[in-house]
């Protein structure tokens, strides 16, 4: 039987945290793609992440962990989870009830759009 009450060595061996021993999660709906937000992970709460089917972040300003969903109802079920190539973000892919933003918007990037030119790749150097 797994040991669950520590985030494995193989896993941890991989990250690659900020000065505070955190990693960026983006989390994504799983079957839309979108995504929903962006949170902040140490080793324990991607160990419950990983291992509670609920996605579990470390709250900076508050300095406590705290589960998506557990004072709103609007809860982030686990689908995956994938580390990037440099082990200093993680791909949370969840399925979403309700609102993923603390505001009640359905994203956190629904609100602000910046302005931005939008590009086009070169067919000579495509």
């Amino acid at each position: 039987m797994t040991d669950t009450s520590t985030l494995s060595p193989d896993i941890a061996a991989l990250l690659k945290r900020d000065e505070h021993g955190l990693v960026a999660a983006v989390v994504q709906q799983h079957d839309s793609g979108d995504v929903l937000m962006v949170g902040w992970m140490d080793d324990e709460a991607l160990r419950r992440t990983l291992t509670e089917g609920r996605v579990t972040f470390w709250s900076r300003s508050r300095q406590e962990y705290w589960r998506k969903g557990d004072t709103s109802g609007h809860a982030q079920w686990v689908k995956g989870v994938r580390l990037d190539c440099d082990g200093d973000a993680l791909l949370v892919s969840v399925d979403q009830v309700g609102a993923a933003c603390h505001t009640g918007d359905r994203t956190c990037f629904d609100a602000r759009v910046l302005p931005a030119t939008v590009g086009e790749p070169d067919p000579a150097t495509t």
